[in-house]
């Protein structure tokens, strides 16, 4: 079967086309950031399975060695996570923390107000940050969890020390401490709440009221 002139002119563009438009490949720092993405994205479906590299892989269109290109392991693309969780929310708290026209416990209930929303507009972080997502991984994830978790709480006692110092408590240092303390695990309770509910029972659900009246109270205990 011969082609007509027609055809094979159309053969020759297509090819002419094909050769003129190569594969594109991502930029530096592209795929990694689109393998954290992707991972972000998977550990937001309901049902808390655990990600393998081999789903993730499959989601990607890519094999598990291409994986491996841009991270060491599993365990450092967890990490990429968590560093964005920091950087994301301990920019956000310095903000806070310089706005010096706001009385120390208010602001201790923005950073609370905070925390809880960036973890309601990042439902994947969520199941990092409470540590579901980390189960069967690497300690030192869960280790770092737990120590943003403690900086967290220094940040809020550090706020509510000039609050406990004003009312001319004894033990201004302890008081901040025990009212950071109950902030940070009322945080954690909310947050693990929605990771478990399947992302349904949001974390910013009554939370105004919810915070003014644990502030109320820690003031009266102080």
């Amino acid at each position: 079967m011969t082609m007509s002139d027609s055809e094979a002119e159309q053969v020759i563009n297509i090819e002419n086309a094909s050769a003129a438009a190569p594969r594109t490949r991502p930029k530096p720092g592209e795929r990694r950031a689109q393998i954290l993405q992707t991972l972000a994205s998977m550990l937001e479906q309901p049902g808390g399975e655990r990600v393998t590299t081999a789903a993730l892989a499959a989601q990607l269109q890519v094999s598990e060695a291409a994986l491996y290109r841009h991270f060491a392991s599993k365990a450092q693309m967890f990490e990429g996570l968590i560093d964005f969780i920091e950087q994301s929310v301990f920019t956000l708290i310095n903000q806070i923390e310089a706005q010096a026209t706001e009385i120390g416990p208010r602001r201790a209930v923005q950073i609370v107000t905070m925390l809880i929303k960036f973890a309601e507009k990042n439902p994947g972080m969520t199941r990092v940050m409470v540590g579901d997502a980390l189960l069967l991984e690497h300690e030192r994830l869960q280790q770092r969890m737990n120590l943003f978790f403690d900086k967290i709480e220094a940040a809020l006692k550090q706020c509510l020390r000039s609050d406990v110092c004003a009312n001319d408590s004894t033990t201004p240092t302890l008081d901040a401490q025990v009212r950071a303390s109950v902030l940070v695990a009322f945080a954690r309770g909310r947050l693990q709440r929605y990771a478990r509910s399947g992302f349904k029972r949001l974390p910013s659900e009554q939370l105004a009221a919810c915070l003014a009246l644990m502030s109320q109270a820690t003031h009266d205990l102080a």
